[in-house]
């Protein structure tokens, strides 16, 4: 039983057109609804969350549709951070969670997310389950007319979440004295990140928080630094902080406007916790786009670096067989599992400022652990079958691994979320890794075409 829809990061499109259509987010929470309502004597419940896209109101009614229909009381918490839905759907005791949201995308995308009754994104084998079920839901499937499930908002849902990251900070510290600028993307984070940070004493410059349904991630947010970087520099911030849609990815820059990735941000907590007595597992799992760099600094300072499949699902169930505690992509996505059960970019956030304010020294100091290789990306867009599959493309690609063994890495793949191919490669030449990446897209961009003739 294979998965079609169901990709790295639960279900995503263009919203109003195959596959991100009402109709097929109704089948999704019937489905879904089905796969946990045969797992209970008793009513289940689901919990539905959304970042602020204008297609969030016709996906959320969808769903409601659909788990209603079945007998699924459902509750409503409106524009949350998804990390936030993680953590209602297990307080709640509820079964079943459903994050609608596609993350760093533009406002034309969405996409479905779902959790399960401890917190945690489902499974490949159970999202196939829920998959083949869509097409199998039939008359007697749905609940009688005294059974149908009943919808309701929770109006706390914003407090409950701001106390939950606030307790993550270590007590007895403070933001105070602290200028920071905040880009919530337009998203799901842009009440709840200003109220934490000021709650704890930040003077907080906020960007991205006037969201009208179209402008989230419009050059703002985890993905677009740029805004962020300039605004630190414009108000003389002590760092900026940037989240993205649905603020699970986190991306930094320090009081010069100097942007501080992923991998920096895990470096820099795998070091302090390890200091601190409280990292698990020896080391931090990151994926294969994280740079060479970090692994050599974490093997300097006696910690390994396991590397897993691109997508923070993929993270984590590494993090939970080998027991690690931190993990995260250079991406921006952290998941620090002491707190949360997938990303968290403000509860990252938070570990990071903890570690500024007891260092009491600049941003561009504490943030900077290690020096990255010179590291390339390039994304090829391609139609019909991948251009991975002809075997010039392959010899092109073990030629190139041949060129840089020893002195570098080279990494082919296809993305899990869009029909793109990314070639990256990294070493100790920067000259040749450029050389490298274009000659590689540049093969990969014709084999491309002539596919899709």
């Amino acid at each position: 039983m294979g998965r079609s829809l169901f990709g790295t990061d639960g279900i995503r499109g263009r919203a109003n057109s195959r596959p991100m259509t009402a109709g097929l987010a109704m089948r999704v929470a019937s489905a879904a609804g089905l796969f946990f309502l045969g797992n209970h004597d008793r009513r289940p419940m689901a919990v539905i969350g959304k970042d602020t896209r204008l297609s969030g109101y016709m996906l959320e009614n969808a769903m409601v549709a659909g788990f209603t229909s079945i007998g699924i009381d459902v509750v409503l918490v409106g524009p949350m951070p998804t990390p936030a839905v993680a953590i209602l759907t297990r307080s709640l005791r509820a079964d079943l969670g459903v994050m609608i949201s596609a993350s760093h995308n533009p406002f034309y995308d969405n996409g479905i997310k779902l959790f399960g009754p401890d917190g945690f994104k489902l499974s490949d084998a159970v999202e196939a389950e829920i998959e083949a079920r869509m097409d199998t839901i039939v008359e007697a499937d749905l609940a009688g007319s005294r059974d149908l499930g009943r919808a309701r908002r929770l109006d706390d849902v914003r407090g409950r979440y701001v106390e939950v990251a606030k307790g993550t900070f270590p007590r007895g510290l403070r933001l105070d004295g602290l200028k920071i600028v905040l880009d919530c993307a337009n998203g799901a984070a842009y009440r709840v990140a200003p109220e934490v940070l000021f709650e704890l004493g930040a003077e907080v410059i906020p960007i991205g928080v006037s969201p009208d349904g179209f402008n989230i991630n419009d050059r703002c947010g985890a993905t677009a630094p740029g805004t962020m970087s300039a605004k630190v520099v414009e108000t003389g911030a002590d760092l900026g902080i940037a989240l993205d849609g649905d603020a699970d990815r986190l991306i930094l820059a320090d009081e010069k406007g100097r942007v501080v990735d992923g991998d920096q941000v895990m470096g820099l907590i795998a070091g302090s916790w390890a200091k601190d007595g409280r990292l698990h597992g020896g080391g931090i799992v990151a994926t294969v786009m994280s740079n060479l760099g970090l692994e050599r600094h974490l093997q300097s300072e006696g910690l390994s670096l396991i590397r897993a499949g691109v997508g923070d699902r993929y993270v984590l169930e590494q993090m939970r067989s080998g027991g690690f505690n931190v993990g995260g992509e250079q991406s921006g996505h952290m998941i620090l599992s002491d707190y949360c059960t997938t990303g968290d970019g403000l509860i990252a956030a938070l570990q990071v400022l903890a570690v500024l304010v007891q260092a009491d020294a600049p941003m561009s100091e504490v943030a900077h652990v290690f020096e990255p290789l010179p590291q390339v990306l390039k994304n090829v867009r391609y139609s019909g079958p991948s251009p991975l599959d002809f075997d010039h493309v392959k010899a092109a690609i073990s030629q190139a691994e041949a060129e840089l063994f020893g002195s570098g890495r080279l990494l082919i793949r296809k993305s899990g979320t869009e029909p793109l191919i990314r070639v990256m490669a990294e070493g100790e030449d920067p000259a040749r890794v450029n050389e490298i990446v274009d000659r590689l897209a540049g093969v990969v961009e014709a084999a491309g075409a002539e596919a899709a003739e």
